[in-house]
């Protein structure tokens, strides 16, 4: 299921962390599974303070997820990244191959 949100500028000039990739599924049974846990991970993610945009399409392959995600702080983005890992989403798609590119984190 295809969402987004149009993106809002941040407060004050603060960098954005942005978030872009593929979310590689290896087979139908792992598709099937982004599929039909996707629409509450959307509303969780978009509820969070902090969230500028998030994103996740189905692309031309069944297979692959289109991801992008914007966050207004560091923080929040990590307050994302913690909530995911620990949510029914983040244990069900641990095993989901991610080709992630972050930018705006300073290392």
């Amino acid at each position: 299921m295809p969402s987004s949100v149009t993106p809002i500028p941040p407060a004050g000039g603060e960098p954005v962390i942005e978030l872009e990739g593929l979310l590689v599924c290896h087979d139908d049974a792992e598709a099937a599974r982004v599929a039909e846990l996707l629409p509450t991970h959307l509303a969780l993610t978009l509820a969070e303070p902090g969230c500028l945009s998030f994103a996740v399409r189905p692309t031309d392959d069944p297979l692959i997820w289109s991801v992008s995600e914007r966050f207004s702080t560091a923080e929040s983005f990590q307050a994302h990244q913690a909530r995911v890992s620990a949510s029914e989403w983040g244990v069900a798609t641990v095993s989901i191959e991610r080709r992630y590119t972050v930018t705006g984190l300073e290392v």
